[in-house]
């Protein structure tokens, strides 16, 4: 879809395509028009995963298409600036009896008119689909900066779930190693049947865990591709994800996002953009009961019968004044207004939005900064607790459910710490989005900052 905006202009007098001006909240067409066409080789990454989505998920064609309606109705509205020029012709052949010859009659004639003034109605025409140029502009970045968030969300969503994975083979493998433990014992006779039975109960049900793991992992996979633009069986390989502990200083001031939110929001600024067109529709009604003036100009030919031929010249005013519409006008203006009425109210209800999203989402990730160094702690701990366990039951010291019950809390305490790792960075991600300003810099700076943990340190 971005190939089209670069289509020649000849055929664009206005240049109604160069008026796709980017709103505040999203720059990255600059980008895009070069990544659309860029092959992957290779798993992709989560910029690659972004790419894709802007370029091809239907949303962003469907916002697009909307934006290049609406600069042509713009050239609609500059239109009515310049004249018209139309040219009519015609041929009259009569045909009688035998006895009176006919007569042939051929007529053309050139016309050509200007609107010199009307009150004020061409404005307010043009200024309406100015503003609805801006709403569409703008209502484009929100849908761009919404994909944008959902590829973020289903990308880390499957690093979350394939982690999940990893910790329950992790599970698998400890279940079957206390089971080994069981049995040894057993066999040795410090052990008893109760306790072989447990441990194999809790093999099976490490084994079952890591089946629905494995399913999950290809259903968030599938859900990638959908917002990729992409059926699911055409899923792609994803690179590996960079794990990180997120520092605990976060001391970005509230009210100043807010503001910031309501400076750059997309949609707020959409709103505010349909609430000036419903102004200038309100103009272009009341305008419409107005007189017109306009210019005429007529060329005429007459040829009768290829003997008699006649032109004429004409140049004048017109002067249209409306005296009565049938109330037309009237209950015109009256539509205008409360539509006015309503974009208003819809204008207050995004911006209590926009702010209700940015304190939501500001919370949400300062908890989530707060639940990955807690989750942390409590795998460590967790480890540790599992280590002692396992040496206790080996050396004879401990029961089989003490074992157990440390294995469940340490495969519980890993996926919690992975999910809320991946928490952390969707919860950055929505924070950027609610405040307008989700882009690359916010992925690429996150991914390059990053202290990385090896996916080994949580087996």
């Amino acid at each position: 879809w971005l190939a089209q905006a670069n289509a020649s202009t000849l055929d664009d007098p206005f240049h109604s395509a160069e008026l796709h001006v980017q709103g505040s909240g999203y720059s990255q067409n600059d980008r895009l028009q070069s990544d659309c066409l860029q092959l992957i080789h290779g798993p992709m990454t989560l910029v690659d995963v972004v790419n894709k989505a802007l370029c091809n998920n239907p949303q962003t064609r469907l916002a697009w298409a909307n934006v290049r309606a609406q600069a042509a109705l713009i050239g609609v509205a500059q239109s009515a600036y310049l004249p018209t020029l139309s040219f009519n012709a015609g041929k009259n052949q009569p045909f009688g009896d035998n006895s009176v010859p006919a007569s042939s009659q051929t007529s053309s004639s050139l016309s050509a008119g200007f609107l010199l003034y009307d009150f004020g109605t061409r404005a307010a025409n043009l200024e309406n689909a100015r503003q609805m140029m801006s709403a569409m502009a703008n209502a484009q970045d929100s849908a761009l900066q919404t994909v944008f968030l959902a590829a973020v969300q289903a990308y880390y969503q499957w690093h979350a779930v394939n982690s999940s994975v990893v910790a329950a083979r992790e599970a698998e493998r400890a279940s079957a190693e206390s089971l080994r433990a069981a049995q040894t014992r057993y066999r040795i006779g410090t052990g008893t049947p109760s306790d072989r039975l447990q441990a194999q109960t809790a093999l099976s049900q490490a084994i079952l865990s890591r089946i629905q793991a494995e399913g999950n992992a290809q259903s968030a996979l599938a859900g990638v591709a959908n917002v990729m633009g992409i059926d699911a069986q055409d899923a792609p390989a994803l690179a590996d994800s960079p794990l990180s502990i997120p520092s605990q200083e976060f001391e970005n001031d509230l009210n100043a996002l807010i503001t910031q939110a309501k400076q750059d929001r997309s949609d707020l600024l959409a709103a505010q953009a349909q609430v000036k067109a419903a102004q200038a529709a309100v103009e272009i009604a009341q305008s419409s009961g107005m007189p017109s003036l306009f210019m005429n100009a007529n060329n005429n030919y007459q040829n009768i019968n290829s003997t008699v031929v006649t032109r004429s010249y004409s140049v004048g005013l017109t002067l249209t004044v409306p005296i009565f519409t049938g109330f037309n006008t009237t209950y015109r203006i009256r539509n205008a207004q409360a539509l006015l009425d309503a974009k208003s109210a819809q204008l207050e209800q995004v911006s209590r939005q926009v702010s209700l999203d940015v304190w939501k989402n500001y919370y949400a990730l300062r908890t989530a900064i707060d639940s990955v160094h807690a989750a942390n702690d409590l795998q460590a701990s967790a480890e540790e607790s599992e280590k002692v366990a396992l040496g206790r039951y080996k050396a004879g010291a401990g029961g089989i459910l003490d074992l157990l019950n440390a294995q469940t809390a340490l495969v519980n305490a890993r996926q919690q710490f992975i999910q809320s790792l991946y928490n952390w960075q969707v919860a950055k991600a929505a924070l950027a989005q609610s405040i307008g300003r989700l882009g690359y810099e916010q992925i690429t700076e996150s991914a390059a900052a990053s202290a990385s943990i090896k996916k080994a340190n949580l087996q």
